[in-house]
């Protein structure tokens, strides 16, 4: 299972996508594999603050409800509203299926996550692909 290169990854499964001071975060395609069909999708509205480890919202399927947890720190600038009407997006292609946009509060943030590599070695080693 390819994880885009160009992405951060975290170890609750979430990418971040970062285009200078702002980023696009959703989860990986191993989190929506795990999860199975997703079902509803519950987001922040634009103009809250996150906090890098915090929850920010939480996806439901058919099996549980799982905590969405935040990259890095920022100020949501953007929710993906055809999630609220199609969450099955993020089963279909979950690395192109954005959840969230912010504007990143700390750059430094982005140093503590993983990389595309080291992401795939942790969801083997955690019983993955």
């Amino acid at each position: 299972m390819p994880f885009p290169a160009d992405y951060k990854y975290t170890k609750e499964h979430e990418w971040l996508k970062a285009d200078g001071k702002t980023a696009t975060i959703g989860i990986t395609s191993y989190a929506q594999d795990s999860l199975g069909d997703i079902v509803f999708v519950d987001l922040p509205k634009v103009g809250a603050e996150l906090a890098a480890g915090k929850t920010f919202g939480s996806v439901e399927s058919v099996k549980a409800v799982s905590d969405l947890y935040a990259p890095a720190s920022g100020t949501v600038t953007e929710v993906n509203g055809e999630l609220a009407t199609a969450p099955e997006k993020i089963n279909k292609d979950a690395h192109s299926a954005w959840m969230i946009k912010i504007a990143l509060k700390n750059p430094g943030d982005l140093n503590s996550l993983l990389t595309a590599a080291d992401y795939e070695k942790f969801v083997a080693e955690e019983g993955g692909h």
